[in-house]
């Protein structure tokens, strides 16, 4: 599977974004998918997660009620919905796809086997 993300851009501080990752290959449908972001001089931290089939979602506590995570099987994409964007949220978003046995939201980044580069969010103050 790769993965295309796509979406970011500067955006003032209040404003809203969608991220959209693009997924190449069969059987999206089996994958369960999750957003990732790097933010300055810090870790990568997990963001979103959605299940294969796109019915149960978990999110970081400091996202929570912001950020959205969804999933069009039929258009192999999962996108990611920001709103009340703060500067914090400045960071490189990621997408990531897990072939797991059980339809989850995962947080974990190392049960992802496939990753995307990335889109730059920037975010002013």
């Amino acid at each position: 599977v790769q993965l295309q993300a796509s979406g970011g851009g500067l955006v003032q501080a209040g404003g809203s974004l969608r991220l959209s990752c693009v997924a190449s290959g069969r059987a999206f449908r089996n994958y369960n998918m999750g957003w990732f972001r790097q933010r300055p001089e810090k870790e990568r931290e997990f963001v979103a997660a959605i299940d294969s089939s796109g019915s149960s979602t978990g999110y970081a506590d400091s996202v929570k009620g912001r950020f959205t995570i969804s999933k069009d099987n039929a258009k192999n994409t999962v996108y990611l919905d920001i709103e009340d964007l703060e500067p914090e949220d400045t960071a490189v978003y990621r997408c990531a796809a897990a072939q797991a046995r059980y339809s989850i939201p995962i947080s974990v980044s190392e049960r992802y086997n496939y990753w995307g580069r990335g889109t730059q969010v920037t975010v002013s103050s």
